[in-house]
């Protein structure tokens, strides 16, 4: 894309993002008329058939929503509501379709683990979303990985400490270009899968799922106002894992891009 093209687009998403996200902080006069002393550069991922930026508000995720996996981190799934936790937005890392990227290990970490996801983004915000609407809130999906300190993480919840030294960090949310409803639909079911230097690592299917991305919506919804820009993780199945530097993932859901990563 040729630079001066490129500077129009960051221009106009920059715009979007101030008279569409930021404007759930503050009224539309308030937010037009603000001034700051420097400038924070927003976060966007590719929408995928054309050049639209979807613009990222927060990072929601939930915890231990395929029930083999709730099991193996020490849960028992039919007793656990579901529960949440952010990342920050710049945790974004965009993975071009067709490209390996890289991706820097982390600091103050020995045990850095991944976690394949299904991700979907909200384009129509809402308090108190049912169930049966609450699909009608999503703009697209795409393939994630909720990339994990899992030393840091035990180590908080060992001492009753809040973890997000293990979540939220650097380049913590690998993920693909949203593709639209409109183009792939809902997902219910599929196959999902991670592997590792080309080895099966995590392998399920999205019907596995404690709790469906509507319910997921719904639940959010009733914690928090969703708003355009909103991206949610949906769980991910058993056998997450660590990585070392060199490693490759290569990470699948039927019916959409795979995406690649790699550490270094």
């Amino acid at each position: 894309m040729k630079s001066s093209k490129r500077r129009q687009l960051l221009r106009g998403a920059s715009a979007l993002a101030a008279g569409g996200v930021a404007a759930y902080a503050m009224s539309g006069n308030a937010a037009a008329q603000a001034r700051s002393p420097f400038s924070v550069s927003p976060t966007f991922i590719p929408i995928a058939g054309g050049s639209d930026l979807f613009p990222v508000r927060r990072i929601y995720c939930i915890g231990r929503n395929y029930a083999a996996h709730s099991r193996e981190m020490g849960s028992d799934p039919t007793r656990e509501p579901p529960f949440f936790f952010q990342k920050p937005t710049d945790a974004v890392q965009n993975v071009p379709i067709g490209t390996t990227i890289d991706h820097p290990y982390p600091p103050l970490t020995k045990n850095y683990h991944y976690e394949i996801e299904l991700v979907a983004a909200i384009n129509k915000g809402g308090r108190n979303i049912s169930i049966d609407r609450a699909l009608e809130h999503v703009f697209g999906y795409t393939v994630g990985l909720d990339m994990t300190r899992r030393d840091l993480q035990r180590a908080m919840g060992d001492e009753k400490k809040p973890w997000e030294i293990g979540k939220s960090f650097d380049h913590s949310a690998p993920l693909g270009p949203i593709q639209t409803v409109a183009a792939v639909g809902h997902f219910t079911k599929g196959a999902i899968w991670l592997k590792v230097n080309g080895q099966v690592k995590q392998n399920a299917d999205l019907s596995q799922m404690i709790w469906s991305v509507a319910e997921q919506i719904s639940k959010l919804s009733e914690a928090f106002e969703l708003a355009p820009g909103d991206i949610v993780y949906s769980g991910t199945p058993e056998n997450v894992g660590p990585v070392v530097k060199d490693d490759l993932m290569e990470g699948h859901i039927d019916g959409l891009p795979n995406i690649s990563v790699k550490v270094v």
